[in-house]
């Protein structure tokens, strides 16, 4: 295959940097960094440090969410008036979780071209490490930090068969667990990823018991990673079509043994039969939710 050279004037490259181990950047990185005419960095004083370890020289200038409105434009500007310019971000891909993309958006719509230099990215290196399944997942960024919001979008997620992909904030990580609980279940499968790449990698894979449990005893702390199964309903429709055989009590032990708790269950019963919730409810008492949990 033939050699690129040179960096290529009035083009925007987005250049992929280690999540924690500095030698996971690529020959290609490391010569387009040292090639374009000024590099825009999430955070100037992080980046710098990656600058010297290799010995670049490039100019640096901050792009950010504080300053992206302002600061884009004159960025496609340069590019328009023929500089090269390199968008990074504090660790991975820029344009994930970070407002690159909106770079990305204003170079598309001055008709510059945008050339990705491919670099590790923190939620696939989670992904293919979790032993979740790995053919069709979803990436879900943040959660809202508020509780409330982010019951509600766990809620919304519940019935999400592909594996799901979080960032999470080490101080937020046991309150998301515990919310992860009270809406899927305990016993959805989970892992964490903590400081990947990094000396003190961690990762900690189980039900969300065992996992919430672990980081109960051991607060957690660095960069994370929260990677979810996706749920088992598709399947458990399949298995409880046949419930016109089944009690109402039958009928919710099933639901529950598939990781939903009493609560979820009793809505999806009442809503499958057609039955009043406090119908359904005066059975589910006879339940001892104990012998769910594992």
């Amino acid at each position: 295959m033939e050699r690129e050279v040179g960096v290529l004037n009035g083009k925007l490259y987005l250049v992929g940097t280690p999540i924690g181990n500095l030698e996971d950047i690529t020959y290609r990185a490391v010569r387009i960094l040292r090639e374009v005419d000024l590099i825009a960095a999430e955070d100037t004083r992080h980046t710098r440090k990656l600058l010297e370890y290799f010995d670049i020289k490039t100019p640096t200038t901050s792009y950010h969410e504080h300053n992206e409105i302002k600061k884009g434009p004159q960025l496609i500007e340069k590019i328009l008036k023929g500089s090269s310019i390199a968008l990074v971000t504090d660790a991975g891909m820029p344009g994930i979780s970070d407002p690159g993309y909106r770079l990305v958006l204003m170079a598309w719509e001055a008709n510059v071209e945008v050339i990705p230099i491919p670099g590790p990215t923190a939620l696939i290196t989670a992904l293919v490490t979790s032993g979740l399944e790995t053919d069709r997942f979803t990436f879900e960024g943040f959660l809202p930090r508020k509780k409330n919001q982010r019951k509600k979008k766990l809620q919304e997620l519940i019935k999400e068969p592909r594996t799901m992909v979080f960032y999470e904030a080490p101080h937020r990580l046991i309150e998301t667990l515990e919310d992860l609980k009270e809406v899927m279940g305990e016993s959805r499968m989970v892992m964490v990823a903590r400081e990947l790449t990094k000396k003190h990698e961690e990762k900690v894979r189980g039900t969300v018991k065992e996992v919430l449990a672990k980081f109960k005893q051991d607060s957690p702390k660095g960069e994370i990673v929260l990677v979810v199964a996706g749920s088992n309903l598709a399947e458990l429709k399949e298995e409880t079509m046949g419930w016109e055989g089944m009690s109402v009590l039958e009928h919710l032990k099933v639901l529950m043994d598939a990781g939903l708790t009493k609560k979820q269950a009793i809505k999806k019963v009442a809503c499958e039969r057609n039955l009043p919730k406090s119908e359904v409810y005066q059975i589910a008492i006879k339940i001892d939710v104990n012998e769910f949990k594992k």
